[in-house]
């Protein structure tokens, strides 16, 4: 047996709920620029879990489903109350997630019609755990999610405490559609591995939760915030990104191990940095990146991936940069959950083997004996 490090290029699973072919990147083989310019992601993730694009009535009907789940047992938000100020977001967005199941008289029921309930329930419930959270900690009460409107309408309404602009929830929709799966990605493989001992679902996404909160993962959306701050101004953006290639330092927000001619979905989230930043009138980090990109992508070969434009969207859309990762969440629990659905269809246990580079011949010596 030899080591892939990373398992880079081995196929580990059978899924037919998200492909990445040539460079495009479908959903049950739907190509994501189709879904991106006329999905929403209520639709999303119908089709995640389904297979198909949803009818009006089933659409309706997940809808009001999504709503009326959408409530947070008062314990988990007490919870929240305790949890230090300083906490990092997505420690804490993992402990209140793996709480619920101690909410969810359903919790270990294994049946498809229980578990299709919950990955419902967990859809529902990420953003307004979210949301509570990062107005608790801003000394705010938590906000009670509305009835009848989608999920992007309810987060940053729930966030804000304001009717969010028709812009800023289409933005917000539509970075949840990019977001929502990518095949066998670090936090999805860990969900799969945990379910496939048949433990329940809530420990499926907890330990996606656990994976995504890494910078090689979700964080990096992060880290392009925090060097777009750095920054300051597009007059310090060439010598800064400059002084970094001759470093040759990581540019965050470049380069994907799946696609050699550019990630599909960054060029909608360009579009929406752009029209978030006409709506505010202040384009001044839609110009940083397009100045970065052109830099990087000129002198090193690569092009922004799906981090780089949704860090300036989601700072225009007036989101904490701790929570760009949680947000992430919010859409990935669609694909997590799905990935999760079809794991329990047809599942054996995830158990690869290892490589092994110790010493051999070894023996044991007596502790008296031992230099």
């Amino acid at each position: 047996m030899t080591a892939t490090k990373g398992l880079e290029g081995i196929v580990a699973a059978k899924s037919s709920i998200s492909s990445i072919i040539d460079g495009i990147l479908t959903y049950q083989g739907i190509n994501i620029d189709e879904l991106a310019e006329q999905a929403t992601f209520e639709e999303v993730a119908y089709l995640l879990w389904h297979g198909k694009l949803p009818t009006q009535a089933e659409l309706d009907g997940l809808v009001a489903q999504l709503g009326e789940y959408a409530a947070v047992p008062a314990d988990v938000i007490a919870g929240l109350r305790l949890y230090p100020k300083a906490s990092n977001s997505m420690a804490a967005l993992r402990t209140a997630i793996s709480s619920l199941a101690l909410y969810d008289g359903e919790a270990n029921d294994m049946s498809r019609e229980a578990n299709y309930r919950k990955a419902v329930k967990l859809q529902a419930q990420l953003p307004t755990v979210v949301a509570a959270y990062a107005r608790i900690r801003e000394g705010k009460e938590p906000i009670a999610p509305k009835q009848g409107v989608g999920i992007a309408h309810n987060f940053l309404y729930m966030l804000t405490g304001e009717e969010p602009a028709q812009v800023a929830i289409e933005a917000m929709d539509k970075a949840l559609v990019l977001h929502a799966d990518h095949e066998l990605n670090a936090s999805t493989f860990a969900a799969r591995v945990t379910v496939a001992t048949l433990s329940d679902i809530y420990s499926g996404v907890t330990s996606a939760i656990g994976a995504l909160k890494g910078p090689l993962h979700g964080g990096a959306n992060e880290a392009v915030m925090v060097m777009l701050d750095e920054i300051g101004s597009v007059a310090n953006v060439e010598p800064y990104i400059q002084n970094k290639l001759n470093n040759k330092e990581k540019v965050m927000g470049f380069g994907h191990r799946v696609y050699k001619n550019g990630d599909p979905r960054a060029k909608h989230l360009m579009q929406m940095s752009r029209q978030l930043g006409e709506l505010n009138g202040d384009m001044k980090l839609y110009d940083m990146s397009i100045k970065i990109e052109d830099l990087v992508t000129r002198q090193k070969g690569l092009k922004p991936n799906v981090d780089f434009y949704s860090a300036s969207c989601y700072t225009m859309l007036g989101i904490p940069r701790d929570l760009f990762t949680p947000i992430f969440a919010v859409s990935r629990v669609s694909g997590w959950t799905a990935h999760i659905l079809e794991q329990y269809e047809d599942n054996r246990l995830i158990r690869p083997r290892a490589e092994y580079v110790g010493p051999v011949n070894q023996h044991y010596v007596a502790i008296a004996k031992r230099g």
